[in-house]
């Protein structure tokens, strides 16, 4: 951290406990001449901080720094400033691709004659392991065991690798597998609120910044630490020392007033916000969560709102420094100086907020009477898609014709005790009478609405005690009433820490949720990421074989199609007691409000109010199950792991010695031929088009997840490399090898190519020939033929996930440029990070309106001389000849972008001016 230029005399210094601080106190620099900061959001005091600490008169200059003073008056800014964040945060599935980037660029750099040891992270990172597991195990005592042993028969080859790069790089940690959930891991032990870094023999503090390469980065934020989700490739140059560009947002104040009413919950809040802020319009956009109604929330609570900032489309989700992030910080086992610190820092600069508090100046407000809130479950496919509990059976039954594609639902209501299709064993019942369809050798009867997944999974509420407590209540209540879980349902419980387990046994409630099939199956990324592992066979063929819309209801954050189960398409996110409840009812076909779950010992109906808690119970509950020396235990020695993972052997070196038989881990081919000067840019002439999209494409059918089929070109690659089905794995394991990766591109079973009609799945038609294929087979073939590509899409291009391989499959495909209706935030960065072109349609413009078939050929020039947010026109020639002239509109919005760009991408840029400084060297 190079020495501020100080233009606002901003510096001092602060004691706390008798320990001396280097700060940069924002008062100050109000007084010397940014006159109204103090009315600033809190997330963009975050923003102003950075920039006074960071002033050099080059990347930071003054006039950055006032614009800051200007967003005041103006409530926005178009103003690009350079921000660096104080660490870096990531995930395995994300995690492993960096690193494998990383020591390519190694290998780039010392093919170029610099220095390999510059290729380094120059601020501090920590890699969980966590979305790895699958839910291969589950309903018995055993599960977590036989999971964990499969996880790392599985997983060796990259665990080996990520062992190799915590000895190889500095400032790399890696939190092993078993530990829990990146984002609840964070919250519980990584974050401070106020971070320190020793310099030049002083000792700064500063506000806790990050970028993390999962978009639920934001779930911290609840602990006031401003950080979000990038894509691996953008936090490989944060990590190395690049600035992050971007504009000064644009900050939405959400201001909340009141109380959650009796029977609410947290989940059922953070779907009401998601719903809200989708409909206002926050992509791009911070959002930043105020007003007296903060007081009635736990820090927990508000984590759980900050989580899904992904969902509802913003940047973040920040909430400020208050009483109850001191008692958070207390409670998890901080430091004790650090939360003296803490509160000392946040007074003293202005981030504390009491119910005094003045309400900043925001760009746009919104507001929610948290006493309005009601019982919620969002879905079939979308986050922001809630209904009320008491409207779910009915929106199910009108969604399952769309689900079906324009099929009549075959949904068969209930009967009244929700026994229809399942009968007692030894009930001798004339099965062929009931309704639904047999499933081989049961006694029960599968059809639309039934739920086959029960997931309590996910960082959004595992990391909430209050919601976590509800749902042990719940099974606690129903095992006393003789009820029990639908044989055709698969339960899981995966924590986000080690902790909830502490708790769970602590209460006994642990017990209560085995009896009721809710048995430990890892701490990790389940079922929300695509883990849910296989359905029983039976269950799984009965469903294919009867066009069946299976249900699965989980606590996570994503509902996305195909992205839980490939047997499952109907997905709906719920509260952790909620996901047992629907278990017990094990369809969505009937109202779990007002119609019985069961009935108990003698016969009597049981309803969802008769084992639902109250909001007493699950406080005094929480109140005295969880202790600070919960976590102090947990993650005194958290880096060490178990007796697997310090089983994993591996090798040192300053460059990665690369398997050649691996299927895991390979060397990418973005440096090949790479020379220290970039090519010129040249145009995109007559390029053909890969797929049509309609709107909503996601990153989750973009880039590969889930299970690898046999007979796509991905599995086709393993078994030609001798690999077994039953050890494919998943495309997410599978992230360290290219080969995998951009053959699972566009893949996704359910993405649909509007050029291939009324077929899903990864599909397209090779022109001139009309042939069609698997679009991977169908991209191979145009580069053989020297043939550039483009995509045509709609509205909300790349929602979803940060994930950096739906950029580089794309890129690897030889896609030149995308052409949208417009994208979402994480997904356009990452694709200028590729040296893709994102561009959209103006003036209203769309491919169906142009008449585009996916016949055409598609002229771009101009890209040459391309400056930032730069208007171009794209020339599309039709099968018949004629023409047409399009404007659009480049989004690559900045000078920084534009330089990743015309370096052919972000790692480009950053291993030539590593180089040329080693070489300086």
């Amino acid at each position: 951290m190079a020495r501020s230029l100080d233009s606002f005399k901003a510096r001092t210094e602060l004691t706390v406990d008798g320990k001396s601080y280097t700060i940069f106190d924002l008062k100050a620099a109000e007084r010397n001449g940014l006159e109204g900061v103090s009315k600033l959001p809190m997330s963009l005091k975050v923003l102003l901080e950075n920039l006074l600490r960071y002033e050099d008169g080059s990347t930071v200059t003054a006039d950055d720094i006032r614009a800051l003073a200007q967003w005041v008056k103006d409530k926005r800014s178009d103003r690009e400033i350079a921000y660096r964040p104080a660490r870096v945060l990531m995930q395995d599935f994300t995690g492993v691709p960096a690193v494998v980037d990383l020591a390519a660029m190694r290998d780039a750099s010392k093919n170029l004659g610099a220095d390999p040891t510059k290729i380094n992270p120059l601020v501090p990172v920590d890699l969980v392991i966590d979305h790895s597991v699958m839910v291969d195990y589950f309903g018995t005592h055993d599960a977590f065991k036989a999971n964990v042993e499969l996880e790392y028969e599985r997983n060796g080859e990259r665990y080996q690798f990520l062992r190799w790069g915590q000895s190889a790089f500095n400032n790399f940690r890696v939190v092993p597998p078993g530990t829990g959930i990146c984002h609840q891991v964070n919250l519980e032990y990584l974050a401070q609120t106020v971070w320190t870094r020793e310099e030049d023999g002083e000792t700064y503090a500063f506000p806790d910044t990050l970028v993390g390469t999962d978009s639920h980065t934001t779930m911290v934020n609840g602990l006031s630490v401003l950080g979000w989700g990038v894509g691996g490739i953008e936090a490989e140059a944060a990590m190395l020392g690049q600035p992050i560009s971007m504009l000064i947002p644009e900050v939405i104040g959400f201001k909340l007033h009141g109380a959650l009413p009796e029977g609410t919950t947290a989940t059922d809040l953070v779907l009401t916000v998601t719903q809200m802020l989708r409909a206002k319009g926050v992509v791009g956009k911070f959002v930043e969560f105020y007003g007296a109604g903060l007081s009635a929330l736990s820090l927990e609570d508000c984590a759980t709102i900050a989580n899904m900032a992904p969902e509802y489309g913003a940047t973040c989700g920040f909430f400020p420094t208050d009483d109850d992030t001191i008692r958070y910080l207390t409670s998890t086992g901080r430091d004790h100086h650090r939360i003296e610190l803490v509160k000392a820092y946040a007074k003293h600069n202005g981030f504390y907020r009491t119910d005094e508090t003045e309400d900043p100046v925001f760009t746009d407000t919104l507001e929610l009477d948290l006493s309005t809130v009601v019982p919620s479950l969002a879905g079939p496919k979308r986050p922001q898609d809630r209904v009320a509990l008491t409207d779910a059976d009915v929106a199910f039954k009108d969604a399952v014709g769309g689900i079906k594609g324009g099929a009549k639902s075959k949904a068969t209501p209930a009967s009244s005790n929700g026994e229809a299709r399942f009968m007692a064993e030894g009930a001798q019942t004339d099965q062929s009478a009931m309704p639904g369809h047999v499933v081989e050798g049961e006694d029960y009867r599968l059809d639309d609405g039934d739920v086959v997944i029960a997931a309590i999974t996910s960082c959004t509420n595992t990391s909430n005690p209050s919601v976590l407590i509800a749902a042990g209540l719940v099974a606690r209540k129903a095992r006393a009433k003789g009820l029990s879980v639908k044989p055709w349902v698969k339960t899981s419980l995966a924590p986000g820490s080690q902790v909830v387990t502490d708790y769970l046994n602590k209460t006994g409630l642990q017990e209560d949720l085995d009896a009721m099939g809710f048995d430990l199956v890892g701490y990790g990324c389940t079922t929300c990421i695509g883990n849910s592992g296989p359905l029983p066979e039976k269950i799984s063929k009965t469903i294919n074989e009867n066009d069946l819309v299976a249900v699965s209801v989980l606590s996570g954050n994503r509902n996305f199609e195909g992205r839980v189960n490939p047997d499952v398409r109907a997905n709906y996110l719920a509260s952790p007691p909620l996901v047992v409840a629907y278990a017990i009812l094990g369809t969505m076909t009937k109202n779990i409000v007002n119609e019985p779950l069961g009935t108990d010992q003698d016969g009597n109906p049981v309803y969802l109010k008769d084992i639902w808690p109250t909001t007493k119970e699950v406080a005094d509950m929480v109140r005295g199950a969880i202790t600070r020396d919960m976590f102090d235990t947990r993650y005194a020695d958290v880096f060490k792991g178990d007796e697997h993972w310090q089983a994993v052997q591996t090798s040192g070196g300053l460059t990665y010695s690369w398997p050649m038989s691996s299927t895991y881990v390979r060397n990418p081919p973005y440096f090949e031929g790479m020379s220290m000067e970039p090519d010129p840019v040249t145009d995109i002439v007559d390029a053909r088009i890969l797929a049509l999209f309609q709107d909503s494409i996601t990153t989750d059918h973009i880039s590969p997840a889930g299970s690898i089929k046999p007979s796509s070109p991905a599995g086709v690659y393993l078994a030609e490399h001798q690999v077994s089905v039953k050890d494919f794995n998943s495309y997410g394991a599978r992230r360290g090898n290219h080969e995998i990766m951009m053959r699972g591109t566009f893949a996704n079973i359910r993405i649909k190519n509007q050029m291939v009609k009324g077929v899903e799945g990864g599909v397209t038609y090779h022109q001139p020939s009309g042939e069609e294929m698997p679009i991977y087979d169908a991209a191979m073939r145009y580069e053989a033929e020297g043939v550039p590509l483009v995509i045509f899409a709609g509205k909300e291009y790349g929602t979803g996930s940060s994930r950096d391989w739906a950029a580089k499959g794309t890129r690897l495909l030889g896609v030149r440029a995308v052409i949208a209706e417009s994208f979402e935030r994480i997904h356009r960065s990452n694709l200028v990070g590729m040296g893709v072109l994102p561009l959209v349609f103006i003036g209203g413009d769309s491919w169906e309106g142009l008449g585009v078939t996916g016949k055409e050929q598609v002229t771009i020039t101009g890209l040459a001389d391309l400056k930032p947010r730069q208007n171009l026109t794209a020339e599309i020639t039709f099968e018949d000849g004629s023409k047409k002239s399009v404007e659009l509109l480049c989004r690559i919005d900045t000078a920084d972008e534009l330089a990743y760009y015309n370096n052919g991408g972000i790692l480009h840029y950053v291993l030539r001016g590593l180089a040329r400084e080693g070489m300086a060297a």
